[in-house]
């Protein structure tokens, strides 16, 4: 392709007008010209027109752009417009309309002049823009020296805020670490309460378990004592004016040295009170003066009524032992397990009939171990319970223990 001719400056100027007109949508836009793609439109013309005309230099940059302008309608009574489009397409013939355009340009006698008018008026422009760019360079460090400034406070300030976030940090650290020690302690605080705890529960349970042993054994606590003295003479005072019945008790087997040899020996001596094993036995003994008669209640409802629910159980008992507490005058308890409820119900009794619920968390077993230990040695007791545990230790406190069967048949249950 030959290169084309010089163009004239009022072309060159048209073309540039015409391709700043559309250079935003012309893709791709060459690098020196995004910038000046961002500029408004006379703008471009004014500031990037001789980096527009050196991009049209590129052939693919100038058929982009012939495109974008031949998209924009044209004057088509101006020559100067058909020639810079004519240029910018480089369609079949524009040589000649360009060549045309720029004879008339050079036989117009107002040429030249407008050439130089127009160059006057461009040095002006260049004179004004380089004016404006040196004030805004002033600005520019003057804003620049403005930032370096606050930019230097602003360093001095972070290295402040780092220091105390520094010092910060390191009192969060040492806090930190005096909890750390202080839960540790704690903890071993805690490890050895728990230790000392256990041990004091062994020792208390220990020292629980000596003082029943020695409330069984020595009976040293004086009020206790003074009504089981009291209640022994009226036994025995009230055994003395009866002498004259006849008791028929079953005779009594071994001998007082029998439980102090057998402790010798390392054997477990054999119960030294009788039971009467039979409801006739069961009356003659609970008629004898001042008879205590102590009863396992739900041991003797479970056998006589074990469908009926517990509340008729009791009821049924408690009732049937009014006639048989009226003909032997024996004084009457009888003992029911609640030690896993918290509810104690109050029910009617008659008279003569005592009805007690063991406290929650104590058997009714233990309550009537308690209450055989509260008696002195030589008054008549009988405990009705087929619980061999209980019957071992009551009798060894001195009571009579009694079958269930007994009882039951003595009330005609």
């Amino acid at each position: 392709m030959t290169e084309p001719a010089p163009v004239p400056e009022r072309l060159r100027l048209r073309v540039v007008a015409l391709v700043s007109a559309v250079l935003p949508s012309v893709t791709p836009v060459p690098l020196p010209l995004r910038k000046v793609a961002g500029f408004a439109p006379a703008r471009r013309a004014r500031l990037g027109g001789g980096a527009i005309w050196a991009a049209l230099e590129d052939d693919a940059f100038r058929e982009h752009a012939a495109v974008q302008v031949a998209a924009v309608p044209g004057q088509d009574d101006d020559p100067l417009d058909r020639a810079a489009r004519a240029w910018l397409s480089r369609e079949d013939g524009w040589e000649g309309v360009v060549a045309e355009v720029v004879e008339s340009l050079a036989a117009d006698p107002q040429h030249d002049d407008q050439v130089s008018a127009e160059h006057s008026r461009l040095t002006a422009q260049v004179a004004a823009l380089q004016a404006e760019l040196v004030a805004a360079r002033a600005l520019h460090r003057e804003e620049l020296d403005r930032a370096k400034a606050d930019h230097k406070v602003l360093r001095q300030r972070l290295g402040e805020a780092r220091g105390v976030l520094r010092a910060a940090e390191s009192e969060r650290d040492a806090a930190y670490a005096a909890r750390d020690e202080a839960l540790a302690e704690a903890d071993r605080a805690t490890r050895a309460a728990e230790a000392d705890v256990r041990r004091l529960r062994a020792q208390l349970d220990e020292a629980e378990s000596g003082l029943a042993a020695t409330r069984r054994d020595a009976r040293s606590e004086r009020d206790a004592a003074s009504i089981r003295a009291r209640l022994l003479l009226d036994a025995v005072v009230d055994a003395a004016t009866g002498l004259r019945r006849e008791l028929a008790l079953p005779p009594l087997s071994g001998a007082p040295g029998d439980a102090v040899e057998a402790a010798l020996a390392g054997i477990e001596a054999a119960p030294t009170s009788s039971a009467p094993a039979t409801p006739a036995l069961l009356e003659q003994t609970l008629a004898m003066p001042r008879s205590r008669l102590i009863v396992d209640g739900y041991n003797v409802t479970k056998q006589a009524w074990p469908t009926a629910s517990l509340e008729a159980q009791r009821s049924r008992l408690v009732s049937a032992l009014g006639p048989l507490v009226a003909r032997s005058g024996a004084e009457t308890t009888v003992v029911f397990d609640a030690a896993e409820s918290t509810v104690r119900t109050a029910m009617p009794a008659p008279r003569g009939v005592r009805v007690v619920f063991s406290p929650e968390g104590v058997i009714a077993d233990d309550v009537i171990r308690q209450l055989v230990a509260a008696e002195p040695r030589g008054r008549v007791v009988v405990v009705v319970s087929d619980d061999q545990a209980v019957a071992r230790d009551v009798t060894g406190s001195g009571a009579r223990s009694v079958p269930a069967s007994a009882l039951l048949g003595a009330i005609g249950a």
